[in-house]
């Protein structure tokens, strides 16, 4: 039998479940406003929408492993690529572009055009520090954080802070080694 061959993030997204994309908008933004209600600090909201957010991403890597048939990037920069066009295309239906590389390789923007977490959202101006789709950076860290990377992913452009676009950055911190639970050796 021929090896499966990866599929792209096209390809993944016409053939998943998906929900309603205003139900699953209006959704996030109640949670993101009961959070604020419960919280009253943003920068609490922000921790925990980035908390939520990294827990879902320690499961999703697992869904989108099974079915894009991707296998082990090379690199940091294979990486974020298979992030941008395949990740967030199979579970937000967006693509973004990947750019800004420092000279190590090791950190980079994720640029997306559109995202449709904002759709319908406004910004107060008394929620002005939060992070409206901080539970993307979360997802990305956890997901990477599987697949033995630690990162830093952070929010450099908002277009609901005025900005043209939005911008995540993600840092690699450190390739973690795997660690095999037995030693062959015995």
């Amino acid at each position: 039998m021929a090896p499966v061959a990866p599929r792209s993030g096209d390809a993944i997204f016409a053939n998943v479940e998906r929900v309603n994309a205003e139900l699953f908008t209006l959704t996030y933004g109640a949670i993101v406003r009961q959070l604020l209600t419960d919280l009253e600090e943003v920068e609490e909201v922000n921790k925990q929408l980035d908390q939520m957010g990294y827990n879902i991403g320690i499961r999703l890597i697992d869904e989108f492993l099974a079915k894009s048939n991707i296998s082990r990037c090379i690199d940091f920069k294979e990486t974020a690529e298979v992030i941008a066009k395949v990740g967030l295309k199979m579970f937000l239906g967006v693509t973004a572009t990947v750019g800004n590389w420092n000279a190590e390789g090791t950190t980079c923007s994720l640029i997306l055009e559109d995202n449709p977490l904002v759709d319908f959202v406004e910004l107060p101006d008394t929620c002005q520090g939060l992070f409206y789709c901080n539970i993307l950076s979360g997802v990305i860290r956890g997901a990477l954080e599987m697949v033995s990377m630690k990162t830093e992913v952070t929010w450099i452009r908002d277009m609901l802070r005025g900005d043209d676009a939005f911008e995540l950055q993600l840092k690699l911190l450190k390739q973690v080694p795997e660690e095999y639970p037995y030693k062959d050796d015995e």
